[in-house]
């Protein structure tokens, strides 16, 4: 069984060939050949045509769309680039939130991707996006109300948000909560 989102990939790669006689990099391929530009499209090409399910058509899809020098999936280049420009003064507080989040055990999993880093151990229990002016750190904490700074996150692969825009800020009261949520993990 995979432990991280890495070993997941890599099973997923291996158990394509096997289940179809192709690579990945035959099915990107044939997916660039299908004439379809937009990633939907690619997918439901992909499953119609080829009768594959919507795990493997989705992952051939967005290697299939992406820039060629796109960097891969859970690269300090996605860190570095999510940190560049206007994001740039927010480096050395992710810098801060990544040393209290590692240190909440030897299991802590950092696993970048395009918009944000994700926090895992057996799942995900955490995630930090940056914005111009702040780290808006995402905790799946079910089950708790949002109270005073903890507040209900809209989008699903967190429960809460915490926005930081100092230092000061990834203190006690925040790193209790993402404690929580490995804990819970």
């Amino acid at each position: 069984m995979a432990t991280t989102p890495e070993d997941g990939m890599a099973s997923l790669i291996k158990n394509l060939e096997t289940k179809t006689g192709k690579s990945m990099a035959d099915w990107i391929a044939i997916a660039r050949s299908s004439g379809a530009s937009k990633h939907k499209e690619m997918v439901e090409w992909l499953k119609t045509n080829h009768g594959l399910t919507f795990g493997y058509a989705n992952q051939i899809a967005q290697r299939a769309t992406a820039p060629d020098d796109a960097p891969e999936a859970g690269s300090d280049e996605l860190v570095d680039a999510q940190f560049a420009g206007a994001k740039a003064a927010m480096r050395p507080l992710y810098d801060l939130l990544l040393d209290k989040v590692k240190a909440l055990g030897p299991d802590v999993d950092i696993s970048p991707k395009k918009t944000c880093v994700s926090f895992r151990r057996n799942k995900q229990f955490g995630l930090v996006q940056a914005t111009g002016q702040r780290l808006d750190v995402g905790i799946m904490l079910k089950g708790t109300p949002p109270a005073g700074r903890l507040e209900q996150n809209p989008s699903t692969m967190v429960t809460h948000r915490v926005k930081v825009s100092s230092a000061a800020e990834i203190d006690m009261e925040l790193m209790n909560w993402m404690r929580q949520a490995y804990d819970a993990c």
